[in-house]
């Protein structure tokens, strides 16, 4: 058999797209629903623009069902263009932060909104377990940054160079190592390795690459400074075949989840490792 015969039985066959990949763009008739993420994904904005719509209402579901597959550990939803005169989006806001909250890991969600509307005095005072709500966008930043991080997170900066792939390498040996993940460092490292060398190859911009970890999982992220995403494989594509196409096939059989999302200026991929394997994040 040969070398390209054994690589495709060894791994899946990879989707026409990564399970999580959200796209920076808008929707149809004007609506929008625009994602940005800081270099480690725990912190996610989910901008919603346009006129408060079942379409609207629709594109933010399957917006955030794609940012809570991931790392974050607290997601930012930012109303400020949301037109909705009668707050009549006040139960889809209700039901959205309750779901976050009721995750196996549970996600924070919280709303931005302008004062003194209809929305944000239905959501102030409609629940007494309500959302947090802040005026702006900065202030939920400000007081998200003010708040313990749980579980552990460490974090490198380093230069689009071939060594800065053993660096993120090593980063992941002595997160594993620390935090009693040794059972993962391989497939980790694995996993590391193809993110940073494709940013590396492909973004050739300074990067950031995330260790971090919640309960039995572990998380990798790799910000760079190119917005363009990964191309992924189509079938039979002969570059699969050779040692750089495959990074992204191990990615998807190694990982429970992983996608990208787009940053300010440039793109996170992440992935996410789990004891109980692949897909079962």
């Amino acid at each position: 058999m040969t070398a390209g015969g054994r690589l495709r039985r060894a791994l899946p066959a990879l989707p026409a797209q990564p399970p999580y990949l959200v796209a920076a763009g808008t929707g149809r008739r004007a609506l929008s629903v625009g994602v940005m993420a800081d270099a480690s994904t725990s912190v996610v904005e989910v901008a919603v623009h346009g006129r408060w719509s079942r379409e609207l209402g629709d594109e933010a579901t399957a917006t955030l069902q794609l940012c809570l597959a991931g790392p974050a550990s607290t997601v930012i939803v930012d109303l400020l263009d949301l037109g909705d005169l009668h707050g009549v989006s006040r139960t889809f806001w209700l039901a959205a932060v309750r779901r976050a909250r009721l995750r196996p890991d549970p996600v924070q969600m919280v709303l931005c909104l302008p004062a003194q509307t209809m929305l944000d005095y239905r959501l102030r005072h409609g629940d007494a377990d309500g959302p947090q709500v802040f005026a702006t966008v900065p202030d939920a930043r400000r007081a998200i940054a003010t708040q313990p991080w749980r579980g552990h997170r460490v974090q490198a900066r380093l230069d689009p160079e071939p060594v800065s792939v053993r660096a993120a390498r090593d980063l992941v040996v002595r997160a594993c190592r620390n935090w009693q993940l040794s059972h993962l460092r391989n497939n980790a490292c694995l996993v590391v390795s193809e993110l940073t060398a494709n940013a590396v190859e492909h973004a050739g911009t300074g990067l950031v690459v995330t260790v971090s970890a919640s309960g039995s999982q572990l998380h990798l992220a790799v910000r760079d400074g190119d917005g363009r995403y990964p191309r992924l494989p189509a079938h039979g594509d002969r570059a699969v075949l050779s040692d750089r196409g495959r990074g992204l096939l191990l990615v998807h059989a190694m990982a429970a989840a992983w996608g990208v999302l787009p940053a300010r200026s440039g793109k996170v991929v992440w992935a996410t490792l789990s004891p109980a394997g692949p897909g079962r994040a």
